[in-house]
Protein backbone atom coordinates (compact mmCIF):
# COMPACT_ATOMS: atom_id res chain seq x y z
CA UNK A 1 0.00 0.00 0.00
CA UNK A 2 1.48 3.36 -1.01
CA UNK A 3 1.79 6.37 1.27
CA UNK A 4 -1.00 8.30 -0.50
CA UNK A 5 -3.48 5.48 0.10
CA UNK A 6 -2.45 5.23 3.75
CA UNK A 7 -2.92 8.98 4.22
CA UNK A 8 -6.33 8.83 2.58
CA UNK A 9 -7.52 5.96 4.76
CA UNK A 10 -6.33 7.88 7.82
CA UNK A 11 -8.31 10.92 6.68
CA UNK A 12 -11.60 9.16 6.02
CA UNK A 13 -11.48 7.10 9.20
CA UNK A 14 -11.20 10.38 11.13
CA UNK A 15 -14.32 11.91 9.52
CA UNK A 16 -17.17 12.66 11.93
CA UNK A 17 -20.04 13.29 9.49
CA UNK A 18 -21.41 11.65 6.35
CA UNK A 19 -21.07 14.94 4.50
CA UNK A 20 -17.35 15.37 5.22
CA UNK A 21 -16.61 11.73 4.47
CA UNK A 22 -18.54 11.72 1.22
CA UNK A 23 -16.95 14.96 0.01
CA UNK A 24 -13.46 13.52 0.53
CA UNK A 25 -14.39 10.29 -1.23
CA UNK A 26 -15.88 12.02 -4.25
CA UNK A 27 -12.69 13.98 -4.74
CA UNK A 28 -10.51 10.90 -4.32
CA UNK A 29 -12.46 8.72 -6.73
CA UNK A 30 -12.54 11.52 -9.32
CA UNK A 31 -8.74 11.57 -9.20
CA UNK A 32 -8.85 7.99 -10.49
CA UNK A 33 -11.28 8.82 -13.31
CA UNK A 34 -14.58 7.92 -11.63
CA UNK A 35 -16.34 11.26 -11.32
CA UNK A 36 -19.82 9.99 -10.37
CA UNK A 37 -20.66 7.67 -7.50
CA UNK A 38 -23.77 5.95 -6.18
CA UNK A 39 -23.55 4.36 -2.73
CA UNK A 40 -26.43 2.52 -1.12
CA UNK A 41 -26.93 0.57 2.09
CA UNK A 42 -29.85 -0.97 3.95
CA UNK A 43 -30.37 -2.92 7.15
CA UNK A 44 -33.90 -3.91 6.15
CA UNK A 45 -33.45 -6.31 3.25
CA UNK A 46 -35.59 -9.45 2.99
CA UNK A 47 -34.43 -11.42 -0.07
CA UNK A 48 -35.04 -9.06 -3.02
CA UNK A 49 -37.36 -6.85 -1.01
CA UNK A 50 -35.07 -4.01 -0.01
CA UNK A 51 -37.72 -2.35 2.13
CA UNK A 52 -38.70 1.31 2.22
CA UNK A 53 -36.33 3.54 0.17
CA UNK A 54 -36.61 6.12 2.97
CA UNK A 55 -34.65 3.67 5.14
CA UNK A 56 -31.83 3.39 2.59
CA UNK A 57 -28.58 5.22 3.16
CA UNK A 58 -28.01 6.70 -0.30
CA UNK A 59 -25.12 8.98 -1.18
CA UNK A 60 -24.53 10.16 -4.72
CA UNK A 61 -23.44 13.06 -6.87
CA UNK A 62 -25.53 11.91 -9.82
CA UNK A 63 -28.05 14.35 -11.25
CA UNK A 64 -30.91 14.90 -8.79
CA UNK A 65 -33.47 14.25 -11.54
CA UNK A 66 -31.84 10.87 -12.14
CA UNK A 67 -31.97 9.93 -8.46
CA UNK A 68 -35.56 11.13 -8.05
CA UNK A 69 -36.77 8.82 -10.81
CA UNK A 70 -34.45 5.94 -10.02
CA UNK A 71 -35.62 5.68 -6.42
CA UNK A 72 -39.00 7.43 -6.57
CA UNK A 73 -40.24 5.14 -9.36
CA UNK A 74 -38.45 2.15 -7.77
CA UNK A 75 -36.41 1.56 -10.91
CA UNK A 76 -33.60 0.33 -8.67
CA UNK A 77 -35.51 -2.94 -8.28
CA UNK A 78 -34.67 -3.76 -11.90
CA UNK A 79 -31.21 -2.17 -12.15
CA UNK A 80 -28.67 -4.76 -13.36
CA UNK A 81 -25.86 -3.49 -11.11
CA UNK A 82 -28.08 -3.61 -8.02
CA UNK A 83 -29.35 -7.07 -8.93
CA UNK A 84 -25.76 -8.23 -9.36
CA UNK A 85 -24.72 -6.71 -6.02
CA UNK A 86 -27.50 -8.56 -4.20
CA UNK A 87 -26.11 -11.91 -5.35
CA UNK A 88 -22.37 -11.24 -5.21
CA UNK A 89 -19.54 -9.86 -3.11
CA UNK A 90 -16.54 -8.11 -4.64
CA UNK A 91 -16.04 -5.89 -7.68
CA UNK A 92 -17.22 -6.31 -11.25
CA UNK A 93 -17.20 -4.28 -14.45
CA UNK A 94 -20.47 -3.13 -15.91
CA UNK A 95 -19.57 -4.73 -19.23
CA UNK A 96 -19.40 -8.14 -17.56
CA UNK A 97 -22.65 -7.56 -15.64
CA UNK A 98 -24.40 -6.49 -18.87
CA UNK A 99 -23.06 -9.52 -20.75
CA UNK A 100 -24.48 -11.87 -18.13
CA UNK A 101 -27.83 -10.06 -18.19
CA UNK A 102 -28.03 -10.23 -22.01
CA UNK A 103 -27.75 -14.02 -21.99
CA UNK A 104 -31.53 -13.99 -21.50
CA UNK A 105 -34.26 -11.71 -22.84
CA UNK A 106 -34.53 -8.49 -20.84
CA UNK A 107 -37.82 -7.72 -19.13
CA UNK A 108 -39.66 -4.53 -20.01
CA UNK A 109 -38.59 -3.00 -16.68
CA UNK A 110 -34.93 -3.89 -17.26
CA UNK A 111 -35.07 -2.37 -20.74
CA UNK A 112 -36.51 0.83 -19.26
CA UNK A 113 -33.63 1.02 -16.77
CA UNK A 114 -31.12 0.42 -19.58
CA UNK A 115 -32.55 3.26 -21.69
CA UNK A 116 -32.88 5.50 -18.63
CA UNK A 117 -29.21 5.03 -17.70
CA UNK A 118 -28.16 5.62 -21.31
CA UNK A 119 -30.06 8.92 -21.40
CA UNK A 120 -27.98 10.17 -18.44
CA UNK A 121 -24.67 8.80 -19.69
CA UNK A 122 -24.60 6.20 -16.91
CA UNK A 123 -23.14 3.49 -19.12
CA UNK A 124 -19.65 2.51 -17.95
CA UNK A 125 -18.25 1.77 -14.53
CA UNK A 126 -17.55 -0.73 -11.79
CA UNK A 127 -19.72 -1.89 -8.92
CA UNK A 128 -18.30 -2.98 -5.56
CA UNK A 129 -20.59 -5.14 -3.43
CA UNK A 130 -19.67 -5.27 0.25
CA UNK A 131 -19.71 -8.37 2.41
CA UNK A 132 -22.16 -8.38 5.30
CA UNK A 133 -22.58 -10.65 8.32
CA UNK A 134 -26.34 -10.00 8.43
CA UNK A 135 -28.93 -11.41 6.00
CA UNK A 136 -30.87 -8.15 6.43
CA UNK A 137 -28.00 -5.88 5.46
CA UNK A 138 -26.60 -5.05 2.04
CA UNK A 139 -24.33 -2.32 0.79
CA UNK A 140 -22.72 -1.51 -2.56
CA UNK A 141 -21.20 1.37 -4.46
CA UNK A 142 -21.04 2.07 -8.18
CA UNK A 143 -18.06 3.99 -9.54
CA UNK A 144 -19.12 5.63 -12.80
CA UNK A 145 -17.01 7.13 -15.52
CA UNK A 146 -17.74 10.48 -17.22
CA UNK A 147 -20.40 10.45 -19.96
CA UNK A 148 -18.96 9.14 -23.22
CA UNK A 149 -15.93 7.45 -21.66
CA UNK A 150 -15.92 3.81 -22.82
CA UNK A 151 -15.68 0.84 -20.47
CA UNK A 152 -12.29 -0.07 -21.94
CA UNK A 153 -10.73 3.12 -20.51
CA UNK A 154 -12.11 2.34 -17.06
CA UNK A 155 -10.91 -1.25 -17.39
CA UNK A 156 -7.36 0.04 -17.90
CA UNK A 157 -7.66 2.18 -14.77
CA UNK A 158 -9.04 -0.77 -12.82
CA UNK A 159 -6.28 -3.07 -14.05
CA UNK A 160 -3.72 -0.74 -12.48
CA UNK A 161 -5.57 0.50 -9.39
CA UNK A 162 -8.44 -1.94 -8.81
CA UNK A 163 -7.13 -3.43 -5.57
CA UNK A 164 -6.55 0.03 -4.10
CA UNK A 165 -9.98 1.23 -5.18
CA UNK A 166 -11.70 -1.80 -3.61
CA UNK A 167 -9.78 -1.24 -0.37
CA UNK A 168 -10.65 2.46 -0.16
CA UNK A 169 -14.32 1.82 -0.86
CA UNK A 170 -14.50 -0.95 1.73
CA UNK A 171 -13.04 1.43 4.32
CA UNK A 172 -15.57 4.07 3.26
CA UNK A 173 -18.41 1.58 3.76
CA UNK A 174 -17.19 0.44 7.19
CA UNK A 175 -16.84 4.06 8.30
CA UNK A 176 -20.33 4.97 7.07
CA UNK A 177 -21.79 2.12 9.12
CA UNK A 178 -20.66 3.95 12.26
CA UNK A 179 -21.99 7.40 11.39
CA UNK A 180 -25.52 8.67 12.13
CA UNK A 181 -28.03 8.37 9.30
CA UNK A 182 -28.73 11.85 7.96
CA UNK A 183 -32.09 11.39 6.19
CA UNK A 184 -34.34 14.17 7.58
CA UNK A 185 -37.37 11.93 7.00
CA UNK A 186 -36.07 9.60 9.73
CA UNK A 187 -34.34 12.14 11.98
CA UNK A 188 -35.14 12.01 15.69
CA UNK A 189 -35.15 15.00 18.00
CA UNK A 190 -32.89 15.06 21.04
CA UNK A 191 -35.83 14.20 23.34
CA UNK A 192 -36.98 11.35 21.11
CA UNK A 193 -33.46 9.90 21.15
CA UNK A 194 -33.31 10.28 24.91
CA UNK A 195 -36.55 8.40 25.63
CA UNK A 196 -35.57 5.58 23.25
CA UNK A 197 -32.20 5.29 24.98
CA UNK A 198 -33.93 4.95 28.35
CA UNK A 199 -36.33 2.34 26.94
CA UNK A 200 -33.41 0.35 25.54
CA UNK A 201 -31.90 0.40 29.03
CA UNK A 202 -35.05 -1.30 30.36
CA UNK A 203 -36.69 1.73 31.97
CA UNK A 204 -40.47 1.99 32.27
CA UNK A 205 -42.51 5.02 31.24
CA UNK A 206 -42.73 6.02 34.92
CA UNK A 207 -38.96 5.58 35.36
CA UNK A 208 -38.27 7.77 32.33
CA UNK A 209 -40.74 10.37 33.55
CA UNK A 210 -38.86 10.63 36.84
CA UNK A 211 -35.40 10.65 35.22
CA UNK A 212 -36.33 13.36 32.72
CA UNK A 213 -38.49 15.40 35.07
CA UNK A 214 -41.40 15.22 32.64
CA UNK A 215 -44.93 13.85 32.89
CA UNK A 216 -45.70 10.34 31.68
CA UNK A 217 -47.92 11.89 28.99
CA UNK A 218 -44.94 13.86 27.68
CA UNK A 219 -42.76 10.76 27.62
CA UNK A 220 -45.46 8.83 25.77
CA UNK A 221 -45.75 11.71 23.27
CA UNK A 222 -42.00 11.59 22.53
CA UNK A 223 -42.21 7.83 22.02
CA UNK A 224 -45.19 8.19 19.68
CA UNK A 225 -43.43 10.84 17.61
CA UNK A 226 -40.28 8.71 17.49
CA UNK A 227 -42.30 5.76 16.16
CA UNK A 228 -43.89 8.00 13.53
CA UNK A 229 -40.53 9.43 12.45
CA UNK A 230 -39.04 5.96 12.09
CA UNK A 231 -42.08 4.53 10.35
CA UNK A 232 -42.73 1.70 12.82
CA UNK A 233 -45.65 0.54 14.94
CA UNK A 234 -44.09 -0.43 18.27
CA UNK A 235 -41.52 1.10 20.59
CA UNK A 236 -39.44 -2.08 20.40
CA UNK A 237 -39.27 -1.66 16.62
CA UNK A 238 -38.35 1.99 17.09
CA UNK A 239 -35.41 1.08 19.35
CA UNK A 240 -34.20 -1.51 16.84
CA UNK A 241 -34.47 0.78 13.83
CA UNK A 242 -32.92 3.74 15.65
CA UNK A 243 -30.01 1.48 16.58
CA UNK A 244 -29.55 0.30 12.98
CA UNK A 245 -29.58 3.92 11.80
CA UNK A 246 -27.12 5.04 14.51
CA UNK A 247 -29.71 7.50 15.80
CA UNK A 248 -29.37 6.72 19.51
CA UNK A 249 -26.39 6.65 21.86
CA UNK A 250 -24.60 9.04 19.55
CA UNK A 251 -21.90 11.45 20.66
CA UNK A 252 -23.00 15.05 20.27
CA UNK A 253 -20.58 17.00 18.09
Amino acid sequence: MDDATLRYIAEITSATTQEALWSMHLEKMASYGFDRLLYGYTNFRVDYNLGDPEDFVVLSNLDRAYLTRFFGERMFLHGPMIRWALDHVGAQSWEHIAAVMLKRPMTREEQEVFEFNKSYGVTAGYTVSFKSVSMRAKGAISLIGPPGVPQSVLDDIWSEHGDTLVLMNNVLHLKLLNLPYSNPQRALTKRQREVLEWVSDGKTIQDISTLMGRTTATVEKHLRLARESLGVETTAQAVLKATFLNQIFIVES
